[in-house]
């Protein structure tokens, strides 16, 4: 997925001898999300990442769906999921399947207090509104508001805000998140067609070594339970490490649109995909240049896949009333397309500022509890 790199100190040759200024062995851990068979990176640490010296009652985190079968348009107010100061506590899922969880969060604190990982699933944050840094086994990584963050399933991570204003849009997927293989040449290098390169991935920077003693806490989440496993050693006393395997930003504004003279389909905004799922982003761009191009969407049939959107910024050329934080659902199984008007009136645009996120799930979406107390009722029948 992304390039090698390497960060700290590594011994010449893997798997060998590597001691520390005392004559102990610094401790070699193999790092996959897809065991021995695919990328990975080896980290060393000052201690045996494996010194478990108490454990919590697990509590279950699973989402409580409400609705498992639909055939109609929805959409959602995100921001009007509310604040909570816990990272995890403010995690809300609203859409779900055996391939993908998606939720909003909009925490107020830093994790301070405890250290997280995903047991299950690689974790893609979409950063809507907020500053920070992401604090890892791997080194330093800060964010702003447009970046995507990649994190690979089984990453002991801390997120520290600036402030306590934040909004995230996150996905849960059950597979490796990956570039898009149409982007990717046979030995892994994105391509020339592609809307973005290497020089735009951003990836771990200083790495802090914490060489310390005492009672760590990791939430750990596995199979929809959250277990409190309690470390004897700071979870971040990696002293070096190298390979493809770590966490990873890319911001949105860095996402180079591709347009023709003529309305181009979804798929040239293809950002990421996972199994049974892609997911887009909309950015500001040029207009289709035909002297008699339509700018907004034809109206298309979502025969094999649900679409949903995530509305960032700016004005969307094919809707009415849309506010940011906002999110459609078109299932699969009914066409959907612009709003009345919006057709004639974007006839002569030049270009739109939009701001976007898009998924498409290739097996059906089910809402949850939380996504009912969102919604907006009567978007079904905003066509008519």
């Amino acid at each position: 997925m992304p390039s090698y790199i390497q960060r700290g100190k590594i011994p010449p040759k893997r798997h060998t001898q590597f001691r520390q200024p005392d004559g102990s062995l610094y401790s070699e851990q193999l790092f996959s999300t897809e065991g021995f068979s695919n990328d990975s990176s080896l980290l060393y640490h000052c201690h045996p990442p494996t010194a478990i010296i108490s454990t919590d009652e697990p509590v279950s985190v699973k989402p409580e769906i409400a609705e498992e079968r639909m055939l109609k348009h929805r959409s959602l107010e995100g921001f009007n999921i509310k604040p909570a100061a816990d990272f995890l506590d403010s995690r809300k899922p609203i859409l779900v399947n055996n391939d993908v969880h998606i939720s909003l969060a909009s925490p107020k604190d830093s994790m301070k207090t405890y250290f997280y990982k995903n047991a299950d699933a690689d974790e893609l944050i979409f950063v809507h509104e907020g500053t920070g840094m992401l604090e890892s086994q791997y080194g330093s990584l800060p964010f702003r508001d447009g970046d995507y963050l990649v994190i690979p399933r089984g990453t002991i991570y801390q997120i520290l805000f600036n402030d306590g204003q934040n909004r995230l849009f996150l996905v849960e997927s059950f597979s490796p998140i990956r570039f898009p293989k149409k982007y990717l040449s046979p030995y892994g290098q994105l391509l020339e067609n592609s809307p973005y390169c290497e020089r735009d991935i951003r990836t771990p920077g200083e790495l802090k070594t914490v060489n310390e003693k005492g009672d760590f806490l990791i939430k750990t989440k596995k199979q929809g339970v959250l277990y409190g496993i309690h470390y004897g050693h700071h979870p971040f006393d990696t002293i070096g490490w190298d390979g493809c395997c770590y966490p990873f930003a890319f911001s949105i504004h860095d996402f180079e649109p591709i347009t023709g003279r003529v309305h181009q389909p979804p798929p040239v905004h293809l950002t990421f995909e996972g199994r049974n799922f892609v997911v887009c982003s909309f950015v500001p761009r040029m207009f289709d240049y035909h002297p008699l191009s339509i700018p907004v969407p034809y109206n298309h049939s979502n025969i094999d896949s649900d679409e949903l959107l995530y509305y960032v910024d700016g004005d969307f050329m094919s809707r009415k009333q849309v506010t940011r934080g906002m999110l459609t659902l078109h299932p699969a199984g009914i066409p959907h397309g612009p709003h009345p008007g919006t057709v004639e009136k974007s006839l002569g645009v030049k270009e739109t500022k939009e701001l976007a996120v898009m998924l498409d799930s290739f097996h059906p979406l089910m809402l949850t509890r939380a996504a009912l107390d969102i919604e907006n009722k009567d978007y079904i029948h905003s066509w008519a």
